[in-house]
C-alpha cells in the first residue's frame, strides 16, 4: 500500500508540472504577440513621424506665403490712401467709384511710339 499513496502523489505532481508546462506555453505565446505588436507599433510611430516630418515642412512653407501676403497687404494699404476716385453716371445716376491703385507702371506710350516706328 506505499506504493500507491506515492504514485497518486507523483500523478498529482506531474499534472501539476504538466499544468505549468502549459501556462508557461501560453504566457510565452502572449509574450511573442506582444513582442510583434510593439514591432508593428514602432514601424506605424517611425511612420507617423515622417509624416508629422513632412507635416511640419508644409506648414512652414505655408507660414511663409501667409508671412509675404501680409507684406504685400501692409503695402496695398499704404498705397490705398492714394488711390484716385472717379465719378461715373450711369442712368442719370452720379457714382463714385475708388480705382484700384497701380503698383507697377507700363509706359504703354512708349512701347506703342517703338512699334509704330
Amino acid at each position: 500500500m506505499s506504493h500507491r499513496p506515492s504514485s497518486i502523489y507523483g500523478s498529482q505532481q506531474s499534472s501539476a508540472l504538466q499544468s505549468r508546462i502549459n501556462q508557461k506555453r501560453a504566457e510565452l505565446e502572449n509574450l511573442r504577440q506582444l513582442r510583434d505588436l510593439s514591432s508593428q507599433l514602432a514601424t506605424q510611430m517611425i511612420t507617423l513621424e515622417e509624416k508629422l516630418a513632412t507635416l511640419r515642412d508644409g506648414t512652414e512653407a505655408v507660414s511663409e506665403v501667409l508671412k509675404n501676403w501680409s507684406n504685400v497687404l501692409g503695402v496695398l494699404q499704404m498705397v490705398g490712401g492714394q488711390l484716385p476716385k472717379v465719378t461715373s453716371a450711369g442712368g442719370g445716376e452720379v457714382e463714385e467709384v475708388t480705382l484700384p491703385g497701380t503698383l507697377v507702371r507700363i509706359p504703354v506710350e512708349q512701347g506703342e511710339e517703338k512699334g509704330a516706328g
